[in-house]
C-alpha cells in the first residue's frame, strides 16, 4: 500500500506534432487554398494513405516479400523442431485487431495479467506471427523448452536462426539487470525479441507474448521491461482432505504459469488422509492417492513452467492419518481424552516416523523448500496446557529445567524437524502459530514464517515476527483462504477484494502492517492463495477450479506490480475471460 505506481508507459522524448493540412488558417477561419494547392494537397493525402496502407497491411514474416493473410492469435498447428508446422485448422483471413492507441497516437501497452510494469511505445505496426514466422532459439540450448512450448502454443516451428523478419527470438543476456525473473521484450523491424538474464525471465516474456496476441491480436511496437515485485507467488493446495487427480493439478499448473505464478504448495498429509504413495510407511497411505510416478510427472511439468512445488507434512498436529496406523502415538489428556491429530511429542516414535517420511519424500521434490506445518498443536490450544497434559509438562521440566513448559517441547520439535530439512538441502517453512515467544527454547531463526491467521487464541501480530528479523510470507485467511463448505465463519474469497483491498503488507485482517519499512520484498517476499478442503464434498474439483480462477488472477496482479492496478475490476474480469476462453 502506498507504493508508487511504476506500470505507466514511459516516453524518452516528445513525438513530432502531426497536423493536417500542413498550413492551417487562423483559428476560426478556413485556410486559403488555390486550385493548384488543393491538387497538391490531394496528391499528398493520396501518397500518405498509400504509405499507411503499405505499412499496416504488411504482415511480419520471413522476408519473402509476400502479402499473406493474417494469422489467428490462437493458432492450432502442431509445432516441430524441423520443417513447417502441420496445420490442423485453416488460418482465418480476417485482420487481427490492433492494440488501442494512446492519446499520443502511439500504441497502448499490451493487455495482460499481470499487467506489464514498464512499456516504451514506438510508432509502428507491431508484431504478430505469420505463416513464415518462427521461434528462434538454440534447440539444444537452455531455452529449448521455452521455445518448444511457445512454438506449440503459437502454431509455429522452432529454428536455430539466424533471425529474420516475422520471427520471435528468445535469448539469454547474463548481465541484463532486474534479476532472474525479469525480461525485456523488444518489437521492431518486423520481429520480436525476448531477453533475460535467466530462463525464467525469458519464459515470462513468452507468457506476455501469448496473452498480448490473445487480447489484442498483436504485440505493440516498442520495448517492454518487466519484472515481479515479489519473488514468491503461488497457490497452496490441500490434497489431504480431498483427492484431486494428477491431471487436475497439472491443469492448475498451466494456468498458474500463464499468470507468472511460481509456487505450488502441496499439503498432502492431515487427519483425514495421507495422499502420496509411501515405501517407508505404506500403512498410512489412503486408498485414493497420488502415485510417486504421478508426483514426478507433476513436479516435472512444474519445473518446465518455472514453478517450485513445496511439500508439506504437517506436524506435530494434523497427523491423524499416522495416528490411525500407530495409535500409541496419540496425545491424551490427564483424563485419557484424545485430541484429534496431535501426537505425543514426548514419545520418540512420533519424531522417527515424521523424519522417515521427510527423508523419503525429499528426493521427490527437488525444490529448495520444505514446509514443516507446526500449526494448531492440540496441547497448546487448551486454556491450561500444563494441567491438561501433565505428561508433557513433566517431560518439559525434565528436558529444560523448572522453567520448561510444553511450548518449549513444541518449539524443540519444530527446530529438530527444521534441522532434518536442512540436512536434506531444504529451507524450512512453518505456519505462524507454530512460533512461540517467551519460552526457554527459541524458534529457529532460519525458519520462514507463513502467516495465515490471527484467529487462534494468543496469536501474535505479524509485526512481532518482522521485528524479530524473520521473513514472513502472506497467506492471510481474510483474503487468501478458500475453505470448502465455508465452516467457522470462513467465506469464499473474491478476486475483487484481493484486487482492490489487499496487498502483501496486509498480513492479518484488513489493514497493512503499520511500519511500511518492514513489508518490502526482502521481508515479505510474497504470498500464496490457499485452498483448504475442510468439507471435501462441498465442491467438485471443477467447481474449485472455477472458484479460484479470478482470485488467482487478482493475486498475480498484486504480487507482480506494486502500484494501483491499471484496469477497473470490471475490465480486469473481462480481460481474464478473454484470456482464458
Amino acid at each position: 500500500m502506498g507504493l508508487p505506481h511504476i506500470g505507466r508507459r514511459t516516453r524518452p522524448g516528445r513525438p513530432p506534432r502531426l497536423t493536417w493540412p500542413p498550413r492551417p488558417g487562423r483559428p476560426g477561419r478556413p485556410a486559403r487554398r488555390t486550385a493548384g494547392g488543393a491538387a497538391a494537397g490531394r496528391g499528398a493525402l493520396t501518397a500518405l494513405v498509400a504509405a499507411l496502407a503499405l505499412v499496416t497491411g504488411c504482415q511480419q514474416q520471413g522476408g519473402e516479400g509476400r502479402h499473406p493473410s493474417a494469422s489467428s492469435p490462437r493458432p492450432t498447428g502442431t509445432a516441430t523442431t524441423t520443417g513447417r508446422p502441420t496445420p490442423t485448422t485453416p488460418r482465418p483471413t480476417t485482420t487481427a485487431p490492433r492494440p488501442p492507441a494512446s492519446p499520443t497516437g502511439l500504441p497502448a501497452p499490451p493487455r495482460t495479467i499481470p499487467s506489464v510494469r514498464d512499456y516504451t511505445p514506438r510508432a509502428g505496426p507491431g508484431w504478430r506471427p505469420g505463416p513464415g514466422s518462427r521461434v528462434v532459439a538454440d534447440p539444444r540450448g537452455p531455452l529449448a523448452d521455452e521455445a518448444a512450448l511457445t512454438a506449440r502454443e503459437l502454431g509455429l516451428r522452432v529454428s536455430a536462426g539466424p533471425t529474420r523478419r516475422g520471427d520471435l527470438e528468445l535469448a539469454l543476456k547474463p548481465r541484463q539487470s532486474g534479476g532472474g525473473e525479469a525480461y525485456v521484450l523488444t518489437v521492431r523491424d518486423g520481429r520480436a525479441r525476448i531477453t533475460g538474464s535467466a530462463d525464467a525471465g525469458v519464459f515470462y516474456g513468452t507468457r506476455t507474448v501469448k496473452q498480448a496476441l490473445r487480447s489484442g491480436g498483436r504485440l505493440p511496437q516498442g520495448v517492454i521491461r518487466d519484472r515481479p515485485d515479489r519473488p514468491q507467488r503461488g497457490l497452496n493446495l490441500d490434497i489431504a482432505r480431498k483427492y484431486f487427480p494428477a491431471s487436475w493439478i497439472e491443469a492448475r499448473l498451466r494456468e498458474m504459469a500463464d499468470l507468472k505464478l511460481n509456487q505450488l504448495g502441496l499439503h498432502f498429509s492431515d487427519d483425514q488422509a495421507f495422499r502420496i504413495q509411501s515405501s517407508s510407511h505404506p500403512e498410512i497411505v489412503a486408498p485414493r492417492h497420488l502415485t510417486k510416478r504421478e508426483v514426478r510427472r507433476i513436479v516435472s511439468l512444474a519445473r518446465s513452467l518455472h514453478i517450485t512445488v513445496i511439500p508439506e507434512i504437517d506436524s506435530p498436529g494434523h497427523l491423524g492419518a499416522v495416528i490411525r496406523a500407530h495409535p500409541s502415538l496419540q496425545l491424551r489428556t490427564a483424563k485419557g481424552l484424545a485430541f484429534r491429530g496431535a501426537v505425543d511429542i514426548s514419545n520418540p516414535g512420533a519424531a522417527r516416523i515424521v523424519d522417515d517420511l521427510m527423508r523419503e519424500f525429499a528426493p521427490l521434490f527437488p525444490g529448495p523448500y520444505w514446509h514443516l506445518g507446526g500449526d494448531e498443536y492440540g496441547a497448546l490450544m487448551s486454556r491450561n496446557p500444563e494441567v491438561t497434559y501433565p505428561g508433557l509438562a513433566t517431560a518439559a521440566r525434565l528436558a529444560y529445567g523448572p522453567r520448561g513448559r510444553i511450548q518449549d517441547l513444541a518449539t524443540a520439535w519444530l527446530n529438530a524437524r527444521a534441522a532434518v530439512a536442512r540436512e536434506l538441502g531444504k529451507r524450512p517453512k512453518a505456519w505462524n502459530d507454530g512460533f512461540y515467544s517467551g519460552g526457554v527454547v527459541a524458534p529457529d531463526r532460519g525458519i520462514e514464517v507463513e502467516y495465515w491467521t490471527g484467529r487462534e487464541s494468543g496469536a501474535r501480530p505479524p509485526i512481532e515476527y518482522l521485528r524479530e528479523g524473520r521473513t514472513v510470507v502472506n497467506l492471510n485467511d481474510e483474503y487468501l483462504y478458500y475453505v470448502l463448505g465455508q465452516p467457522n465463519n470462513f467465506r469464499y474469497p473474491t478476486g475483487e477484494r484481493i484486487y482492490e483491498q489487499w496487498s502483501p503488507a496486509v498480513l492479518r485482517g484488513t489493514r497493512p502492517v503499520p511500519d511500511a519499512a518492514l513489508t518490502g520484498p526482502s521481508r515479505v517476499p510474497g504470498a500464496r492463495f490457499a485452498v483448504w478442503c475442510d468439507i471435501p464434498d462441498a465442491q467438485t474439483p471443477a467447481q474449485v477450479a472455477h472458484g479460484i480462477r479470478l482470485p488467482l488472477a487478482a493475486l498475480a496482479q498484486r504480487l507482480w506490480d506494486p502500484g494501483k492496478p491499471p484496469l477497473s475490476w470490471k475490465k480486469f474480469t473481462a480481460l481474464s475471460d478473454r484470456l482464458t476462453s
